[in-house]
């Protein structure tokens, strides 16, 4: 593997405070051959009036142009803020975009809580687009089944047979005393996001000592059947875990949902593809010393993912500001420590049966931009 090109997808060194720091990067490559990525803006991480914004390349990549649609950020007159913007084309130029709204009604409360361990009140939206992203309809509230605590996770994805999954994690909400029950579901469309089933529940440790958090999942040829990988933390050990690895299928029911089996991968959110020769790509953020992007290969269905074989597609040349790393984590410290973080959320997409784009954020705590990368695979 290695590197073909590189560039910027969105520059936040031309962008006004408001604007300068972009991150939950989003891939989503269209069958008329144009690519969208979505992703969140804003004056900080997570700030309270942080909003989405998407790209779209009409040349493979190598040149962006941002769309100028702009997205509504309150609902019912309550002020709040949007997180990533994860596409799906549902049909052709019929694009479902997802995302997380949190409550800010109160500017001043962070999006965590140290001292109950929650997070903001949150919803789970959809919104629908006719021309490609070009103009989009109003938000629609997607069914939860009375979990709190929900965030999306990664980008949706599509089988041949027209299901679509959206992968989300379930917590607690900010206010909420009672110990954290974390948990990764799916929710699951099979007419096009007109309407959902019920929560898939995917990776739930039944101690709930260990959270699987921002699963990625790609799709398999076999209906239904799809390929995830967790940032894996054992809350009791106070520390990262090896990124964690599960093949199951939305057509399992229950006996799908169990525990994911560990790789010998290190890093935290991990972003799976497969492509076309059965080979796993994935493209991974490892916060060690240096911080690094790395693309990792398997060609026995996730077994084995040889050091030898991966590609370094971004070393992180400013080091992270933190209190905590892999070991000894304090959990509230943590949290905090994710805000500082000026490097990640991996992406990648299939773009032929050569090549794949990468998308990931980098920058420092001033400025950050999104950034792409073809490999030849």
């Amino acid at each position: 593997m290695h590197i073909e090109a590189h560039g910027l997808i969105y520059d936040a060194a031309q962008r006004p405070d408001a604007e300068r720091i972009a991150f939950f990067t989003g891939l989503c490559p269209l069958r008329s051959g144009t690519i969208m990525s979505g992703f969140q803006v804003g004056p900080g991480k997570h700030a309270a009036t942080a909003t989405i914004r998407l790209c779209r390349s009409g040349d493979g990549g190598n040149t962006w142009q941002e769309i100028p649609f702009r997205f509504e950020t309150r609902l019912q007159g309550v002020p709040g803020s949007l997180a990533a913007a994860e596409l799906v084309e549902a049909a052709a130029g019929r694009l479902l975009l997802f995302t997380t709204w949190f409550d800010r009604s109160d500017p001043t409360r962070p999006l965590f809580n140290p001292e109950t361990e929650g997070i903001l009140r949150s919803k789970s939206l959809l919104a629908v687009s006719t021309n490609e992203g070009a103009t989009w309809g109003p938000w629609q509230e997607l069914p939860t089944a009375g979990l709190t605590g929900c965030a999306g996770t990664g980008p949706p994805v599509r089988w041949s047979d027209g299901t679509i999954a959206y992968p989300f994690e379930s917590f607690k909400e900010f206010d909420d005393p009672r110990p954290a029950r974390h948990a990764a579901w799916l929710l699951v469309t099979r007419d096009g996001g007109q309407s959902f089933e019920p929560p898939f529940l995917v990776a739930q440790d039944p101690g709930h000592e260990i959270y699987y958090w921002d699963q990625r999942i790609c799709p398999t040829r076999k209906a239904g059947e799809f390929i995830d990988l967790f940032w894996t933390h054992n809350r009791r050990e106070k520390r990262d875990l090896n990124i964690h690895f599960l093949r199951t299928s939305i057509h399992d029911g229950k006996q799908a949902g169990s525990q994911p089996c560990p790789t010998s991968v290190p890093g935290q959110i991990a972003a799976p593809l497969l492509l076309d020769d059965g080979r796993v790509l994935a493209f991974i953020v490892d916060r060690g010393q240096p911080g690094t992007m790395k693309l990792w290969q398997s060609r026995d269905g996730g077994v084995s993912w040889p050091a030898d074989a991966c590609l370094t597609v971004h070393v992180h040349g400013d080091p992270e500001r933190l209190s905590n790393y892999k070991g000894n984590v304090d959990f509230a410290q943590y949290w905090e420590d994710m805000g500082k973080w000026s490097f990640g959320h991996p992406a990648i997409r299939g773009l032929d049966s050569e090549r794949v784009l990468l998308a990931y954020y980098a920058g420092t705590p001033e400025r950050m931009s999104i950034h792409w990368a073809r490999v030849h695979v």
